[in-house]
């Protein structure tokens, strides 16, 4: 039982900082992306807009 607890003492402060970092890029990329992807939205919407569409 003593080296099941040691191993998983190591694993989680391997891990600890690596988690939050990459949690923190992962979360970065995807707002950047949900915003590029809402400017697409607005620009297709503008672009609708001043040709005329008919938003039946």
């Amino acid at each position: 039982m003593q080296k099941i607890i040691l191993v998983k003492e190591i694993y989680v402060e391997a891990f600890r900082n690596w988690r939050n970092m990459f949690l923190k890029k992962y979360f970065k990329a995807f707002s950047w992306f949900c915003f590029a992807l809402w400017l697409i939205t607005m620009y297709a919407f503008i672009f609708r807009l001043s040709t005329g569409f008919a938003f039946d």
